[in-house]
């Protein structure tokens, strides 16, 4: 009797564990497809574009706006007389405040690029939101300057596969940046160019933030101090290539040969 309640205890001990190991293995795989949902059909991870690979000495600066507008006469000042165009990306309902700074970047020249219409986590958003986003604030751009931009900036930098499908399936091209200059921690100027200096290269997309407490006062130096690299400082759309181009794994974009 004691041998076999003991078999029969090594049975029962032998099937909970098996049991615990077989449950393992089903949480295992249904984990490791809920990760892959973020990736293309092929296993893919889509990016946006990081920086271009160009044997052209130029860079492209950016300015999200997404806070307030206090800055943007003195900031256009000193880009009209450094001879600079650059691209700022809005977000929509800074667009509904500032209309009248939106049509002064305009007719300056520089390009008005899509930054979402509410500035979401649109990591958490679906398919369907991330679309909203962006027309949304595509169509209050187009209201004040007539013209459609098919550049798109996801708010903080985020993206998965939903939020690059979502802007591509409708015609645009997501950026990213490769350089930050950090404005929007309070930093000074020399500490943004700091960060930069030994980094900058061909190809670049910098990051910069209106509405901060030095950017509009660091700008003509860091616009100087770039140009005295040999570099020319354009618009995105002015250092990307519009067709036949792949992205790599770093974000980089290639033109195809």
């Amino acid at each position: 009797m004691f041998l076999v309640f003991n078999k029969q205890k090594i049975i029962t001990y032998f099937v909970s564990v098996l049991t615990v190991v077989v449950l393992f293995f089903v949480a295992s795989t249904l984990n490791k497809d809920n990760a892959t949902v973020e990736t293309s059909s092929s296993g893919e991870r889509l990016l946006p574009i990081y920086n271009v690979k160009t044997e052209e000495k130029k860079v492209a600066f950016t300015m999200n706006c997404a806070w307030n507008a206090d800055d943007i006469d003195s900031i256009l000042e000193t880009l009209e007389k450094n001879n600079v165009k650059i691209t700022f990306f809005m977000v929509g309902e800074w667009i509904d405040k500032y209309p009248e700074a939106v049509e002064k970047i305009y007719k300056a020249g520089h390009e008005i690029a899509n930054h979402s219409d509410t500035h979401k986590h649109v990591n958490n958003l679906s398919y369907e939101e991330n679309v909203k986003e962006i027309k949304s604030a595509n169509e209050k751009i187009k209201n004040i300057t007539g013209t459609e931009n098919k550049l798109y900036r996801a708010p903080y930098g985020e993206y998965n596969n939903t939020v690059i499908k979502a802007a591509r399936d409708n015609g645009y091209i997501p950026i990213q940046w490769n350089l930050d200059t950090l404005d929007y921690t309070g930093i000074t100027g020399e500490e943004m160019w700091s960060r930069i200096e030994g980094k900058i290269k061909e190809g670049d997309i910098i990051l910069s933030h209106n509405g901060t407490e030095h950017t509009a006062d660091s700008l003509d130096m860091l616009i100087k101090n770039i140009k005295g690299k040999g570099f020319d400082i354009v618009r995105v759309s002015d250092l990307i290539y519009q067709d036949n181009y792949e992205i790599d794994i770093n974000g980089t974009q290639i033109k195809n040969n």
